[in-house]
Formats: C-alpha cells, sequence, structure tokens
C-alpha cells in the first residue's frame, strides 16, 4: 500500500491515536512524531486521494503543503482523510465551503464537548486539563460571553489606540540596527504584539514576555522540540492561570475599569467562571491577540521581498497601505484552519457528512481559491476587493479583533516607510510546525534607511 508515512506500522499509529483521543496528554511527543513520520517534501500527486493528510504539522514546518491544498480543491473539494494523528476528520479547501461551514452553526458545533475549534482537540474531559473557553461554545453562551469583549474592539475604542499603537511602533522601529542582520519575528512582531497585549489586559509592560511565552507554549504544547510531553506544557500554562486568577480575583472588588480582566470580572456573563474556563478565556485573549497579527507582521515583510514588483509600487505609492493589510493578512493565513463537528448528517460538496464527524475548514486554502479570488496565487497589494478572503473567519465566530489586527499592520507599515528604503530578508524563513497557526518563528532582515 502507498503511504507517506514511515517507521511505523498501521496499528502502531492507530494505538497512540487512540491514547490521544481519551485524553492521555502524558504520551511522548518524540514518540507521536515519529509514529506519523513523513518525508515533508513527499509528492502530493504521488499518494492515492484517500491517503492524503494535510493537517500534518511537518508540511507547514517545511512550508510545502501548497501542492496538498491545490490537489484537494482541484480533485476532492470535500476530502475524507482516515488516518491522522488528530483521527479521521474532513477537510474542507473551497472558499465557498468553508463559508457554508462557517455561517451554519446549526449544523456543525464548534463546543469543546465535541472536540473544539481545532483539529487535536478531544472531546473535552472535565479534568484539570480541561480548557473551555467561548469560541468553543455556541450560541448563546458564546454570544454573551463574547459581548463582554467586543467594546474592545469596537471603531471608537480603537481611534483611541491608535497614537499609542504609533508612538510604540515607532520606538520599536528606531530602535532597530541599520545595516545589520537581526531576527525580525522576535525584535519587530512579537514586540509590537506583546506590548499591546500587557495594555488591553492592563498589566505591567515588564510582564509582556509572559503573555508571548504562554501564546508560544499553546501552539507548541505537542511539539518534541519544545516538551516532551503535552502534559509538561500545561505546566507553564497553569502559571499563565495563576498570574491571572490573582489579577481576575482582585478586579471584582475594583470598580470596573476598561480593560479585559475587569471586564470579564464584572459581567455577570464571566465573573463566575472556573479557573479552567478563565484560563481558556484568557489564552484565546493572548493567542488570538498575539499569533495573528505577530505573524501577518512577519509575513508581510516576506511576501513583498518574495514580489519585488509589488514591494516597488509600496515604495512608490505608500498610500495603498491600506489595501496591502488585508492583502497581507490573506495571503499569510495566520490561523490556517478551524474545525467543527456536525450536530446532524448533512451533505457538502456531494459528501455525506455523519453526526459526530469532524470538520476542519482550511482558511488557508480558501484564500488560495481561483474560483472566488481572482489571482488567488499572486501577491496584490493594490487588489479591487483586498477584504475578499477567508483569514478571519465568518459568521458568529468572525474573529473579534480584526480591525485591531488590520490597524496595527497598517500603523506599523506606515511608520516603516517613513524611516527605511527597504526591509531586506536575508535569509530563509523558519515556519512554526503547527497546522493550526501558520506562523514564521524566525526571518532574518536587514533594514536600510
Amino acid at each position: 500500500m502507498v503511504t507517506q508515512y514511515v517507521g511505523s506500522s498501521d496499528e502502531e499509529r492507530k494505538a497512540l491515536v487512540s491514547r490521544t483521543r481519551s485524553g492521555d496528554l502524558t504520551i511522548s511527543n518524540r514518540e507521536m512524531f515519529e509514529a506519523f513520520k513523513i518525508d515533508p517534501n513527499y509528492d502530493a500527486y504521488g499518494v492515492p486521494l484517500d491517503k492524503m493528510d494535510p493537517v500534518h504539522p511537518a508540511l507547514f514546518a517545511n512550508n510545502t503543503l501548497w501542492p496538498h491544498f491545490e490537489r484537494l480543491r482541484k480533485e476532492d473539494p470535500v476530502h475524507y482523510t482516515e488516518d491522522s494523528m488528530v483521527g479521521p476528520y474532513w477537510s474542507v479547501t473551497k472558499y465557498e465551503d468553508i463559508m457554508y461551514v462557517d455561517t451554519h452553526h446549526d449544523l456543525f458545533s464548534s463546543k469543546a464537548t465535541l472536540g473544539g475549534i481545532s483539529l487535536g482537540g478531544v472531546p473535552d474531559q472535565d479534568n484539570e486539563f480541561s480548557i473551555p473557553m467561548f469560541i468553543m461554545e455556541d450560541p448563546p453562551k458564546h454570544d454573551a460571553q463574547r459581548m463582554v469583549v467586543t467594546p474592545m474592539f469596537l471603531p471608537k475604542q480603537l481611534v483611541s489606540l491608535e497614537p499609542l499603537i504609533r508612538e510604540r511602533a515607532g520606538q520599536i522601529l528606531d530602535g532597530l540596527p541599520i545595516g545589520e542582520e537581526f531576527n525580525w519575528v522576535r525584535s519587530v512582531s512579537v514586540e509590537l504584539t506583546a506590548q499591546m497585549l500587557a495594555t488591553l489586559f492592563d498589566i505591567p509592560q515588564e510582564d509582556r514576555m509572559k503573555l508571548i511565552l504562554w501564546s508560544d507554549t499553546s501552539q507548541n504544547i505537542g511539539d518534541p522540540e519544545y516538551f516532551d510531553t503535552p502534559e509538561e506544557g500545561f505546566q507553564i500554562l497553569f502559571d499563565c492561570l495563576n498570574y491571572f486568577q490573582q489579577l481576575y480575583d482582585q478586579r471584582k472588588t475594583e470598580p470596573q475599569k476598561f480593560d479585559l480582566i475587569s471586564m470579564l470580572a464584572h459581567d455577570e456573563s464571566t465573573n463566575n467562571m472556573s479557573p479552567q474556563e478563565l484560563l481558556g478565556n484568557i489564552l484565546l485573549l493572548i493567542v488570538g491577540g498575539n499569533d495573528t497579527t505577530r505573524n501577518s507582521i512577519s509575513g508581510g515583510v516576506l511576501a513583498l521581498n518574495q514580489n519585488p514588483s509589488e514591494y516597488e509600487k509600496l515604495i512608490q505609492n505608500p498610500g495603498l497601505i491600506p489595501k496591502m493589510v488585508p492583502e497581507m493578512i490573506r495571503w499569510q493565513s495566520p490561523v490556517a484552519h478551524m474545525a467543527r463537528t456536525a450536530l446532524q448528517d448533512t451533505e457538502l460538496g456531494g459528501k455525506k457528512i455523519k453526526k459526530g464527524d469532524r470538520v476542519c475548514m482550511w482558511y488557508i486554502s480558501g484564500n488560495r481559491d481561483k474560483d472566488s479570488i481572482d489571482n488567488a496565487d499572486s501577491f496584490i497589494i493594490d487588489r479591487d476587493n483586498p477584504r475578499q478572503h477567508t483569514a478571519f473567519g465568518y459568521g458568529v465566530h468572525r474573529c473579534v479583533g480584526n480591525r485591531l489586527a488590520e490597524m496595527q499592520l497598517r500603523v506599523i507599515w506606515e511608520e516603516i516607510m517613513k524611516r527605511f528604503s527597504k526591509i531586506e530578508v536575508t535569509g530563509e524563513p523558519k515556519y512554526l510546525a503547527s497546522s493550526f497557526i501558520h506562523g514564521i518563528t524566525d526571518l532574518p532582515v536587514t533594514v536600510k534607511v
């Protein structure tokens, strides 16, 4: 039988998946990665269609995912994978089908008790490792809790935040070495988003890198390069819980202020959360506010370098920045997928999906769908309709901070263009080994005035 996996049997892989699906967090990350080891450069067209497994993190770590999704969009837009490290799942790869799933929460649930919003999520075990959050709820609970934090991201608030973002962006850029190689991700993308997150939570700026640690931990919890077991990663997340539990309890006793913790502490929908639910919602806000924006900032620099004619357009006309920003977000697709669980037997793309099946919306694939987006494989900073993309999702779960993300990107690029003639990528980027967050961990650059 032709397969992309090397060095393990079907039985070994199924046994490991069974343990993870039961909520076993003591399983060795190294053992899991070795059992599902692949050559990340294998030919996407060289395995039988039913053996394709686009969720494999090695495809994302090596940036070799693109032909896999191209094939699925062409040959099997709603595709079933039976054998994977996250168990069986459906891949939804076309723009219109993704929109359908995302806007039908009555058919496709986000609930943690059914598996949540990412492939690899297991039905809520109701133990200390359970971290429910409002994005992993359906209406009405989802809507009530989401509304608690929504005021932070309304246009009026964004207008008041912009001068602060601009000031900090300027300070970060002014501190960069000129003509010397450095990692753009850590020096700029991470630094700006960390500072803004600390402001939104109203915590000391000296604690901002704790937020980055907890965000990175949540994304790398199954990666053997970071942790021996998922349980080991959870110990760091419990530090996050201890930190915010104290703040949450303290702010309940204080007059309400306009920060995310105070909002959660004072609203009746969120003022009595369990420790696990508090941790879940905090991590949601951290990851949502950090990973997506920071990866679009880094991905934008890379995209301009890979498309020098577009960079020249920008140099000649910085007024294109407002159009360029959503194109950068589309191009990067910082949230690669969102998963759902079918609530009833249904049909999608001519395929019969059964109640309880896991369904994955590949935003990163929808953003390359030529049937819905003109020249979808091209990075074009002056598109006529740049906000036509799947990166923020649709429906009730559409990213609550989408306009804040766009504003941060706009401001940082406005400040870049005031200071530098060019940001030049000087080496190969390093990508996150994750099929959930499409991230860049290292991007060597030099800046020129």
